[in-house]
């Protein structure tokens, strides 16, 4: 029998970048799969640069839970300004982090924190991925609204779940089924990718590369292997 995965995810932006949008892939590709999952997004005044939080729960077990999570064990930044402006619903950005809690931070290289907040992450044995998800999405998808895709690309891999099989699933319901409209700036967000792209068949293509590429980047990193063993040794204790 496989072991039980269960994550408790916070995920926190700013408005235009597609968090809700990711969460909502990332829920519904665990459904598909054959897991459970919950979600619940946060927001305020829906406008581009404004914070925006969602808290998703995924796991190949049953799931009890429901609403705001306080005490996450992965921290999904999908802009550094979260942590480096206070863009976020959630001072500091790491409060309610679990011991050796994984923080995802897109960014291309290491952020400077203050003395206070490196010596907390430390004492709490956090560990801080830098994903170049902005810098991936220009460079496959050649813009950088894929964002979003590849912040859920390396959430699989570092999760092992759900299977690429079911992201797909999941990503042709957003973009080429009946889709999540969970706003107006969602679905002026959609009308411009989909400008960009003449064909929605080539933006699930796009979005589909883009995750790919950053699940295959967080894998050579050693991400996934290093989740693996600390989920392994949460069990044994």
């Amino acid at each position: 029998m496989s072991s039980v995965k269960r994550y408790n995810i916070r995920m926190a932006g700013i408005g235009g970048q597609g968090v809700v949008t990711a969460s909502h892939i990332l829920s519904n590709a665990v459904i598909i799969s054959g897991g459970e999952s919950s979600l619940v997004p946060f927001f305020g005044s829906e406008k581009r640069n404004a914070p925006v939080e969602s808290y998703v729960r995924i796991s190949n077990d049953r799931i009890y839970e429901i609403g705001e999570i306080v005490y996450p064990n992965v921290l999904m930044i999908f802009s550094a300004q979260v942590i480096t402006l206070g863009k976020s619903y959630t001072m500091p950005f790491y409060t309610g982090l679990k011991k050796n809690g994984i923080i995802v931070i897109n960014s291309k290289t290491p952020l400077r924190f203050s003395l206070d907040e490196q010596r907390e992450l430390d004492e709490n044995g956090a560990r801080i991925y830098y994903l170049p998800a902005t810098e991936l999405a220009n460079e496959v998808a050649k813009t950088e609204l894929a964002t979003n895709m590849a912040m859920v690309g390396a959430m699989a891999a570092i999760f092992g779940m759900p299977d690429m099989q079911s992201i797909e699933g999941s990503v042709r319901d957003r973009f080429i089924g009946k889709g999540i409209v969970v706003s107006g700036g969602t679905a002026a967000l959609d009308s411009v990718i989909e400008k960009k792209f003449a064909k929605k068949q080539k933006l699930l293509e796009a979005n589909m590369d883009t995750i790919k590429a950053a699940y295959q980047f967080a894998i050579d990193q050693g991400w996934a292997e290093e989740a693996k063993n600390l989920r392994e040794k949460a069990v044994a204790v």
